[in-house]
Protein backbone atom coordinates (compact mmCIF):
# COMPACT_ATOMS: atom_id res chain seq x y z
CA UNK A 1 0.00 0.00 0.00
CA UNK A 2 1.25 3.74 -0.59
CA UNK A 3 1.66 6.26 1.97
CA UNK A 4 -2.16 8.13 2.53
CA UNK A 5 -2.31 11.73 4.39
CA UNK A 6 -4.62 11.43 7.79
CA UNK A 7 -6.41 13.50 9.70
CA UNK A 8 -6.66 13.02 13.57
CA UNK A 9 -8.45 15.13 15.96
CA UNK A 10 -7.02 15.46 19.24
CA UNK A 11 -8.86 16.31 22.81
CA UNK A 12 -8.04 16.34 26.39
CA UNK A 13 -9.57 17.70 29.76
CA UNK A 14 -8.73 16.13 32.42
CA UNK A 15 -5.40 15.90 33.74
CA UNK A 16 -2.27 18.00 32.52
CA UNK A 17 -4.02 18.32 29.07
CA UNK A 18 -1.05 19.81 27.13
CA UNK A 19 1.72 17.25 28.05
CA UNK A 20 -1.25 14.16 27.67
CA UNK A 21 -1.32 15.79 23.51
CA UNK A 22 2.43 15.63 23.75
CA UNK A 23 2.57 12.59 24.71
CA UNK A 24 -0.29 11.10 22.26
CA UNK A 25 1.64 13.01 19.32
CA UNK A 26 4.66 11.18 19.98
CA UNK A 27 2.87 8.24 20.83
CA UNK A 28 1.73 8.59 16.68
CA UNK A 29 5.23 9.40 15.80
CA UNK A 30 6.85 6.35 17.41
CA UNK A 31 4.04 3.95 15.59
CA UNK A 32 5.85 2.10 12.52
CA UNK A 33 3.74 3.16 9.28
CA UNK A 34 3.64 6.67 10.76
CA UNK A 35 4.89 9.74 9.89
CA UNK A 36 4.03 12.98 12.01
CA UNK A 37 3.92 15.82 9.13
CA UNK A 38 2.33 18.39 10.99
CA UNK A 39 0.44 18.88 14.03
CA UNK A 40 -1.66 22.65 14.68
CA UNK A 41 -1.04 24.66 17.92
CA UNK A 42 -3.55 24.00 20.68
CA UNK A 43 -6.66 25.56 20.88
CA UNK A 44 -8.96 25.90 24.17
CA UNK A 45 -12.50 25.08 23.61
CA UNK A 46 -15.99 25.24 25.51
CA UNK A 47 -16.86 21.47 26.07
CA UNK A 48 -20.08 19.86 24.34
CA UNK A 49 -22.23 17.70 26.82
CA UNK A 50 -22.42 18.00 30.44
CA UNK A 51 -20.61 20.22 32.32
CA UNK A 52 -17.50 19.72 32.41
CA UNK A 53 -14.08 21.41 32.18
CA UNK A 54 -12.54 22.98 28.66
CA UNK A 55 -10.69 21.04 26.36
CA UNK A 56 -7.65 21.21 24.67
CA UNK A 57 -7.75 20.13 21.21
CA UNK A 58 -5.79 20.27 18.27
CA UNK A 59 -5.19 18.42 14.85
CA UNK A 60 -2.16 16.45 13.35
CA UNK A 61 -1.80 15.67 9.57
CA UNK A 62 0.16 11.90 9.49
CA UNK A 63 1.70 10.28 6.92
CA UNK A 64 0.73 6.37 6.77
CA UNK A 65 0.95 3.35 5.31
CA UNK A 66 -1.40 1.66 7.84
CA UNK A 67 -4.95 0.53 6.69
CA UNK A 68 -8.25 3.01 7.94
CA UNK A 69 -8.94 0.17 10.51
CA UNK A 70 -5.42 -0.33 11.53
CA UNK A 71 -5.05 3.72 11.92
CA UNK A 72 -8.25 3.43 14.44
CA UNK A 73 -7.17 0.22 16.25
CA UNK A 74 -3.80 2.43 17.01
CA UNK A 75 -5.84 5.49 17.69
CA UNK A 76 -7.69 3.58 20.32
CA UNK A 77 -4.64 2.07 22.03
CA UNK A 78 -3.24 5.18 22.29
CA UNK A 79 -5.99 6.29 24.24
CA UNK A 80 -6.59 3.49 26.82
CA UNK A 81 -2.89 3.68 27.14
CA UNK A 82 -3.09 7.64 28.29
CA UNK A 83 -6.10 5.93 30.78
CA UNK A 84 -9.40 6.36 28.79
CA UNK A 85 -12.01 4.49 29.25
CA UNK A 86 -14.50 4.36 26.56
CA UNK A 87 -18.22 3.67 27.06
CA UNK A 88 -18.38 6.14 29.75
CA UNK A 89 -20.70 9.14 29.16
CA UNK A 90 -21.60 10.11 25.89
CA UNK A 91 -19.25 13.56 25.71
CA UNK A 92 -18.04 13.22 28.99
CA UNK A 93 -14.92 14.32 30.13
CA UNK A 94 -11.84 12.42 29.17
CA UNK A 95 -8.15 12.28 29.96
CA UNK A 96 -7.41 11.75 25.42
CA UNK A 97 -9.89 11.27 22.80
CA UNK A 98 -8.42 10.92 19.38
CA UNK A 99 -10.50 10.93 16.27
CA UNK A 100 -9.66 9.73 13.12
CA UNK A 101 -11.18 12.57 10.87
CA UNK A 102 -10.36 12.23 6.81
CA UNK A 103 -8.25 9.58 5.60
CA UNK A 104 -7.35 11.10 1.97
CA UNK A 105 -10.04 11.17 0.20
CA UNK A 106 -11.55 8.32 1.27
CA UNK A 107 -15.67 7.30 2.03
CA UNK A 108 -16.32 4.73 4.23
CA UNK A 109 -19.24 3.30 6.62
CA UNK A 110 -18.61 0.38 8.59
CA UNK A 111 -20.43 -0.38 12.41
CA UNK A 112 -16.80 0.97 13.53
CA UNK A 113 -15.55 3.19 11.64
CA UNK A 114 -17.35 6.38 9.33
CA UNK A 115 -14.82 8.78 6.98
CA UNK A 116 -15.23 11.09 6.59
CA UNK A 117 -15.97 11.70 10.41
CA UNK A 118 -19.75 11.90 10.49
CA UNK A 119 -19.78 14.91 12.95
CA UNK A 120 -16.78 16.72 11.48
CA UNK A 121 -18.38 19.21 9.63
CA UNK A 122 -20.28 20.41 12.61
CA UNK A 123 -17.60 20.84 15.50
CA UNK A 124 -15.58 24.23 15.18
CA UNK A 125 -13.29 22.80 17.65
CA UNK A 126 -11.92 20.15 15.24
CA UNK A 127 -12.42 22.50 11.94
CA UNK A 128 -10.31 25.19 13.62
CA UNK A 129 -7.31 23.75 13.93
CA UNK A 130 -7.57 21.54 10.86
CA UNK A 131 -7.91 24.73 9.05
CA UNK A 132 -4.83 25.85 10.64
CA UNK A 133 -3.49 22.65 8.79
CA UNK A 134 -4.59 21.93 5.69
CA UNK A 135 -7.51 24.85 5.17
CA UNK A 136 -7.63 23.63 1.14
CA UNK A 137 -8.30 19.84 2.09
CA UNK A 138 -11.95 18.69 0.77
CA UNK A 139 -14.63 17.70 2.76
CA UNK A 140 -14.88 14.39 0.63
CA UNK A 141 -18.61 14.39 1.16
CA UNK A 142 -19.54 17.98 1.16
CA UNK A 143 -17.45 18.99 -1.45
CA UNK A 144 -16.14 21.77 0.25
CA UNK A 145 -12.76 22.75 1.99
CA UNK A 146 -11.87 22.58 5.24
CA UNK A 147 -11.67 26.70 5.48
CA UNK A 148 -15.36 26.89 4.29
CA UNK A 149 -16.18 24.72 6.93
CA UNK A 150 -14.62 26.68 9.70
CA UNK A 151 -15.54 30.10 8.64
CA UNK A 152 -19.16 29.14 9.03
CA UNK A 153 -18.73 28.10 12.91
CA UNK A 154 -15.90 30.36 13.86
CA UNK A 155 -16.48 31.79 17.12
CA UNK A 156 -13.28 33.20 18.94
CA UNK A 157 -15.13 32.92 22.12
CA UNK A 158 -15.82 29.27 22.07
CA UNK A 159 -12.07 28.34 20.18
CA UNK A 160 -9.41 30.01 21.04
CA UNK A 161 -5.37 29.64 20.44
CA UNK A 162 -4.64 28.08 24.23
CA UNK A 163 -1.77 30.19 25.85
CA UNK A 164 0.14 28.44 28.59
Amino acid sequence: MSDAVAHIGLGSNLGDRAATLARALDALQATPGIARLAASRLYETEPVGPPQGRYLNAAARLETRLEPHALLARLLEIERAAGRVRGAERNGPRTLDLDLLLYGGLCLEGPDLVLPHPRLHQRAFVLEPLCELDPEVLHPVLGETIAVLAARLRDPVAVRPYDR
